[in-house]
């Protein structure tokens, strides 16, 4: 059996309107894969608030940014201060939280949240979906208007915006995949404040 696993951004969405998306899309649990689980700007996804008003709609709410988070507390996984995706998706801890999404994926219907609107702007797609894709695992985006993009489709989305073909005499189609993941990670992945700056000050 095929499993599949939805992701979500929750963007500036009132609590009705989330709770809306989750409803629509029949998802019984959400696992954070926010860092850090708060929101300035948007309040009523932080934490505590969120997991209140999620079980209250009987929605299960689990935080899995410890191990499947961004901005990774592993100094090994960052170059210059940014956080490399490839050297992150390595960690033991990344991949323990891959196995407890899969393994509750096959008694609830989950969807991954973190902040980006668009999927393409967040490590949700970038990084963790797509290490779930390569492990067997259907990845379905709930877009903000309600509508589901298939990570296949959104991958394609990414491949248009960057400018790489679908097909290639020279590469493979996963050589051009993987070359999409690279550039994309490199432009939304984690960079540490002044992280350059702390670099280039300890050079000789």
């Amino acid at each position: 059996m095929t499993l599949t696993v939805y992701t979500i951004g929750h963007s500036t969405h009132s609590t009705a309107e989330f709770i809306e998306l989750l409803k629509r899309n029949a998802i019984e649990a959400i696992a954070d894969v926010r860092s850090s689980p708060y929101s300035r700007h948007n309040p009523q996804f932080n934490r505590e608030t969120l997991r209140g008003y999620l079980g209250e709609s009987g929605i299960a709410y689990v935080f899995l940014g410890s191990e499947l988070g961004a901005r990774s507390e592993n100094a090994d996984c960052y170059r210059d201060g940014k956080v490399q995706f490839d050297r992150l998706a390595k960690t033991s801890l990344f991949r323990n939280g891959l196995e407890r999404v899969k393994t509750g994926s096959e008694r609830m219907r989950i969807a991954l949240m973190c902040a980006e609107r668009d999927p393409l702007q967040c490590h949700r797609t970038i990084l963790v979906s797509r290490h779930l894709v390569e492990q067997g695992v259907e990845v379905r985006h709930i877009l903000a208007d309600g509508g589901i993009e298939s990570h296949a489709d959104a991958l394609r989305r990414l491949k248009t915006e960057l400018g790489i073909p679908d097909q290639d005499l020279f590469r493979s189609t996963e050589a051009l995949d993987a070359d999409a993941y690279r550039r994309q990670g490199e432009r939304i992945a984690y960079q540490r404040p002044g992280g350059q700056q702390r670099l280039a000050a300890s050079k000789p």
